[in-house]
């Protein structure tokens, strides 16, 4: 607990670092896919500034589940890790702000017309959606591949460099909620995700 003797606080702090640590390996994070998912951060940094620059949240003027998924992984590298933080400062503060922002939106006048319509989708979603495509999908991808064949290591090339990690369960569940949902909307709707996705790489993720 918080009065615990130093050594002891000192000692579990260890432990906690250690395990943490010694996990990485997990969701892919190792020193083959370092340069790629360190670069593919400071792109994702660019492109999260741009499109808080013309709104608030991802899907608008109002909040949704949307931002806080991105608001949870967004704690750990914005105000918890030490190097991804500083990048954050010196790159992106209005992101470093935003995740505060998100942090308690209590007293927030809230409005359903918040959303942003379909049919005015502003540049910016694309620029995020384009990181997604360019190497998170592509990982998901191998990802379920490997998991389908048994194989022991997933073996790809990401971003044009190549990309290896243990397979991960849980990122093929991911895939795999994704497309049931993509196909369970009405012909109209998916037409139109279809149509936000198409040209981002993201719409890969609903191919065989």
């Amino acid at each position: 607990g918080i009065s615990a003797p130093e050594d002891e606080a000192l000692k579990m702090g260890k432990i906690f670092v250690d395990r943490q640590i010694s996990r990485l390996y997990v969701v892919g994070s190792n020193d083959t896919t370092a340069p790629v998912i360190e670069a593919s951060y400071l792109r994702y940094l660019d492109a999260m500034k741009a499109l808080l620059e013309v709104q608030p949240f991802l899907m608008g003027k109002r909040p949704g589940g949307s931002d806080f998924g991105a608001y949870g992984q967004l704690t750990q590298l914005t105000h918890f890790d030490p190097t991804p933080m500083d990048e954050t400062l010196k790159r992106a503060p209005r992101v470093f702000a935003w995740v505060d922002l998100v942090e308690d939106l209590s007293g927030l006048d809230v409005q359903e017309d918040g959303w942003m319509k379909r049919d005015s989708i502003p540049e910016e979603i694309r620029g995020l959606l384009k990181e997604v495509g360019r190497v998170y999908v592509p990982a998901l991808r191998a990802n379920a591949k490997a998991l389908m064949e048994g194989a022991e290591q997933v073996d790809t090339e990401i971003d044009g460099k190549q990309w290896v990690q243990q397979p991960f369960p849980y990122q093929g569940k991911c895939l795999q909620w994704l497309r049931e949902k993509h196909a369970s909307l009405g012909t109209a709707d998916r037409r139109a995700v279809d149509d936000i996705l198409n040209g981002t790489g993201c719409e890969t993720l609903f191919e065989a």
